[in-house]
């Protein structure tokens, strides 16, 4: 496949020759698996559709549905691979790019230190005038706090994510300069051999997923890329403070760290069982001890020093001798001088043994004890300044990973715990409906409860299967917490907490578990952070009230203190952009953050948020740097927590190199943020009243347009349902959890990530932008004077540009020619051309706005890279929108579809999705 791509500056020359290279090889592969007919095919195919992009014409649009109408198996097949596939190379191409400018920077000193990075970060604080001091005590409170989960928007199958990573190492390594004549052919050789095989695999998966499925996937990223990046983001940090401040001993804290929700979010997923969690604790265990004896192995390599030639310290020795007399016979090493590589064997050992016996550790602290004593050692002989980064690397991945690997959250429903609270209370005689009282008595009962040392629950036998599988999660997480470590599980989250009852429902069940625990003197124990979950947008303007009702009951005020006195909320960007538009919801968001935490202080409580972000525009994606730089400064003080999810994991994950810069993109904004808002800078808080009062107008308006139209259009839904492949998403299998909460139609029971990935595929991509032109077009034309105050506003206030600059990218994605042809599904025509001539009108009203605001001339005109990617990309999804729309309707009119018409359908909507990315 040819690529014939206009340069936009000479900095991606060598991204458009990959691009170029890649498609060739593609080219090569399609003559010779489907002759030179394919190659002429889809070249056809695609130079038409590049020729509409370039200029509309009725004749050569007529000429392409006529080429794609004419299309049959097994050529369309064949040719619905041919674009699918070449997406796949285009964003290795992109990420392997990205590495490429890194290294620039590195190695150029004429290019200045790269923006967003950990130097930039610390020679900034340096230039403004921190001192070490404040410096240090930024650093002691930084938290960030990373979870991967398994929502099902990854579409491309595992063993196409590692031939794509095995393309991505080959590219690297023919960037080297250093490559001989012969190395390069026989890299280039691979590499075709690798795209060969990617044609030749298949793309979809055979059935859907299982949870332990999705929990190895996830595990996989801890094994090939975050157990290394993690400690070294930790260290590039010291060592760049060290070198800006070089006369300051530095402590740099684990502030960075991953969690998961895989096997522990039972939220709509009957799959995720209390078995499920605990194989899931056990799995990823045995991945963090079998890369600890990695280690330790390789350490013993380089541990051969010899008592005859240095001195140790007498606790080695000791600890040594100690740990000997419990060895197994046999697995002591033999050589007594070789007093390291004794010590390692018996730490070894300890690791096989873990949980296991009195040979080995129970708790992650012990390794941790073991290392230090051998760091003590070490320094009596090592030159100063001069300790074994591998030994020094290990201690922290200790302190980061312990014998749990990843801290696991576990996530339920809050009708789930009222259910099950109600039958406990009316079997024990508490009370006899529970569900049927009002707030204010649920709070009292839930609190007499808590503030009493007696259990109210009786014997598992008296309780329905529901309410006993309710009452294993907390025997589960009682029971992990003395097998895995408290680290293990810290924090239960609540989905769809409307009221405080829902909070104190949990502690309720946590009590009954032994989890939190009151004492006869009043004093509380507490293992588990109790954390809601805000997602609606009445949920969120409730925020601040229900966390007030919590604040003021005692006996959780003196939960929060056993709990580092920091309330955990966590932030749902997807259900509050499906309810009310994605500018309202955003809005709300910002604003529910900042009146908790003014609140908050009021208790002296300290506030981490979690923000449930996704990796479509929809639901609350981006880069994680501007994810951080969208939010109220103030709040990153106390720690942040962010989702990772689907594609998310790939994109960002799947190659060491981007992850690193992924993770310093975000910890050098923390930090600089973190650094501002303790010293009280003018700069970070700045944000002007009359901002606020206009986003405040503005959202009022953009949600009355947004729900005009999805409640207030009794036919939308018919729209939504036929003019997307919504229905044909469930064949993907890319996930193990149902779509819908319920079984039924209703929209409010259709989960956001279907509704986002939906409107993706069909190009509207209506949840990343609709309404947001009416709101701030209506505030703009009031007058100059308000036009002027949203351009000051894009210039000045970080969330505001990028609320801006994310709508400006959903319209890039966006296409309303191409999302035009949806309407054709539709069995009633006339609807489908009044909703979607609405949807037109204010995708160019939104347009039209933002380009006003940010003063250019067409959308990311700021954003060069990004601009050209989506044109890179647009002549060759748009052949997939057109055959997906084309097989829908033949899919939809046939009694019994063959399993190559719906495998021809599934190919197109993995395919778009590869295209697009940030599908959801």
């Amino acid at each position: 496949m040819s690529t014939q791509i206009e340069s936009v500056n000479d900095s991606t020359s060598l991204l458009r020759r990959d691009v170029n290279a890649l498609g060739h090889l593609l080219g090569e592969i399609l003559v010779h698996h489907g002759g030179q007919e394919l190659l002429d095919q889809v070249e056809s195919i695609r130079t038409l559709t590049k020729q509409l992009r370039e200029q509309h014409s009725e004749e050569v649009y007529t000429q392409l549905k006529e080429e794609i109408a004419a299309l049959k198996p097994p050529m369309r097949q064949q040719v619905i691979r041919a674009f699918s596939i070449y997406f796949h190379l285009v964003n290795i191409a992109e990420q392997n790019h990205r590495i490429r400018r890194r290294k620039e920077y590195q190695l150029r000193e004429d290019f200045g230190l790269q923006p967003f990075s950990l130097q930039s970060a610390v020679q900034s604080l340096k230039e403004n005038d921190f001192s070490d001091e404040h410096i240090q005590t930024v650093l002691n409170r930084l938290s960030l706090e990373l979870i991967i989960t398994a929502h099902p928007t990854e579409a491309t199958k595992r063993s196409v994510l590692e031939i794509q990573k095995r393309i991505a190492e080959l590219l690297q390594q023919l960037d080297s300069p250093y490559v001989t004549r012969s190395e390069r052919e026989q890299l280039e050789e691979s590499l075709f051999n690798e795209v060969t095989v990617l044609w030749q695999t298949d793309e979809l998966r055979k059935r859907k997923p299982t949870v332990m499925d999705e929990v190895r996937n996830g595990l996989y990223y801890f094994d090939e890329t975050l157990f290394d990046v993690l400690p070294d983001i930790h260290k590039e940090l010291e060592d760049s403070l060290t070198e800006a401040y070089p006369n300051t001993e530095w402590t740099v804290p684990n502030f960075l760290r991953f969690g998961s929700w895989i096997g522990g979010d039972r939220d709509g997923n009957p799959n995720v069982t209390p078995e499920i969690t605990w194989e899931t604790l056990r799995s990823q265990r045995k991945l963090v001890i079998e890369k600890y004896t990695s280690i330790v192995n390789e350490l013993m390599k380089r541990f051969s020093h010899s008592t005859n030639r240095i001195t140790v310290t007498d606790e080695l020795l000791q600890s040594i001798e100690q740990g000997e007399a419990t060895l197994p016979e046999g697995t002591a090493w033999k050589v007594e001088e070789e007093v390291y590589r004794r010590k390692f064997a018996i730490i070894r050992e300890r690791l096989h043994k873990v949980g296991e016996s009195n040979v080995g550790y129970e708790h992650a602290d012990e390794l941790l004890h073991d290392l230090k004593i051998i760091q003590e050692s070490v320094r009596l002989h090592q030159p100063n300044g001069r300790e074994l980064k591998l030994l020094h690397k290990f201690v922290r991945q200790v302190q980061l990973f312990g014998f749990h690997l990843a801290t696991l959250d576990i996530r339920n429903h809050s009708g789930e715990h009222e259910l099950a609270l109600t039958e406990i209370l009316q079997k024990s005689k508490v009370c006899s409906q529970y569900d049927q009282l009002n707030e204010e008595e649920k709070v009292s009962l839930l609190t007499s409860i808590l503030e009493d040392p007696r259990p109210v629950s009786l014997f598992d036998e008296h309780y329905s299967d529901e309410t006993r599988k309710m009452m294993n999660v907390f025997k589960t997480i009682r029971n992990a917490h003395k097998v895995f470590g408290k680290r293990s599980i810290e924090v239960y989250l609540i989905s769809m907490t409307e009221a405080a009852s829902d909070v104190l429902e949990v502690l309720v069940l946590a009590k009954e578990a032994g989890i939190f625990r009151l004492h006869e003197d009043g004093t509380v124990e507490s293992d588990l952070d109790v954390a809601p979950l805000l997602e609606t947008v009445d949920d969120l303007i409730a925020g601040p009230s229900i966390l007030q009702t919590l604040f003021t009951r005692d006996v959780y005020r003196k939960q929060l203190e056993q709990r580092n006195k920091q309330q955990e909320i966590m932030l749902g960007y997807s259900d509050g952009s499906k309810d009310g538009g994605t500018l309202t919801a955003n809005w709300k968001l910002y604003k529910a953050q900042q009146e908790i935490n003014v609140m908050a202080k009021g208790y002296g409580i300290g506030l981490k948020f979690f923000h449930g972000r996704g990796g479509s525009l929809g639901r609350g994606g981006g880069p994680l740097n501007r994810s951080l730089l969208s939010q109220p400064v103030e709040t990153l003080g106390d720690g942040v927590k962010i989702t990772e999810q689907g594609e998310v994991l790939s994109s960002r994950y799947l190659l060491k190199d981007i992850a690193y810069r992924s993770l310093e993109q975000a910890a050098s904004t923390l930090l600089e943020g973190a650094a501002n808002i303790s010293k009280e800078s003018e700069q970070a808080h700045h944000r002007e009243q009359s901002w606020e009062e206009a986003m405040e107008e503005i959202a009022k308006v953009s949600l009355e347009k947004y729900q005009s139209l999805v409640f207030g259009n009794k036919d939308f839904l018919t729209y939504f349902n036929e003019a997307t492949p919504l229905n044909e998403l469930s064949g993907l299998n890319i996930g193990s959890r149902p779509m819908k909460r319920k079984n039924n139609a209703k929209f409010e029971n259709l989960r956001a990530i279907p509704w986002v990935f939906a409107w993706t595929q069909n190009r509207h991509l209506l949840p990343a932008w609709y309404a947001a032109g009416s709101g701030l077009e209506a505030y703009a034309n009031q007058s100059e004077e308000h036009l002027k105050r949203l351009q000051n506003m894009y210039n000045n206030w970080p969330f505001f540009r990028s609320t801006i600059d994310n709508l400006q990218m959903a319209l890039m994605k966006a296409d309303m020619q191409t999302a035009r042809e949806y309407v054709n599904l539709l069995e009633d025509q006339s609807l489908g051309e009044r909703i979607f001539n609405n949807i037109e009108e204010e995708y160019k009203r939104t347009e039209r706005v933002l380009l006003a605001i940010s003063l250019d001339e067409s959308l990311l005109d700021q954003q060069k890279t990004i601009q050209e990617s989506v044109r890179r990309r647009n002549p060759y999804v748009d052949p997939l929108n057109f055959l997906q729309v084309v097989l829908i309707d033949e899919l939809r009119n046939v009694d019994e579809p063959t399993t190559e018409l719906t495998t021809e359908v599934l190919l197109t909507i993995s395919g778009i999705a590869a295209g697009l990315r940030n599908t959801g």
